[in-house]
């Protein structure tokens, strides 16, 4: 299993509006220019994690994006299979080992699930600042 492009890119995406989102809603051109991806990239991205419930999107003057739930509440689990959709290693269930590629599969979930948005959005804020140490 790899994760894509799109995976990775809405995690940062995602990443960008914890760490920015606070104050209001935050415009995809200047997530575009932070996380240094395409704009129209982004825009591509930004129907998937609506529909999955995770942004939200205000139009007018002062729109722009913001999380649809605290940063707390959303799992990189979310994040990726809202964009990548359902993770499984294998698609065929007749495999003789199949049960073991499950187990793998809930595994990795499992994983997945247990990092939220708002502990990577920390990390990351306290790499930018220099402290290589996460308590």
């Amino acid at each position: 299993m790899k994760l894509s492009t799109k995976g990775r890119y809405s995690t940062r995406l995602m990443i960008d509006l914890a760490l920015n989102g606070a104050k209001g809603p935050v415009l995809l051109k200047d997530i575009a220019r932070r996380q240094d991806i395409s704009e129209k990239y982004l825009g591509h991205l930004v129907p998937l994690l609506k529909s999955a419930g995770l942004i939200n999107a205000t139009r007018g003057a002062n729109g722009g994006f913001t999380l649809a739930k605290p940063a707390a509440t959303i799992t990189l689990k979310d994040i990726v299979v809202a964009v990548e959709g359902p993770v499984s290693l294998i698609d065929d269930s007749k495999e003789t080992l199949s049960g073991f590629w499950a187990r793998a599969t809930d595994a990795i979930l499992g994983t997945l699930e247990s990092f939220s948005l708002a502990a990577i959005a920390e990390e990351q804020k306290n790499k930018a600042e220099g402290n290589n140490y996460v308590i």
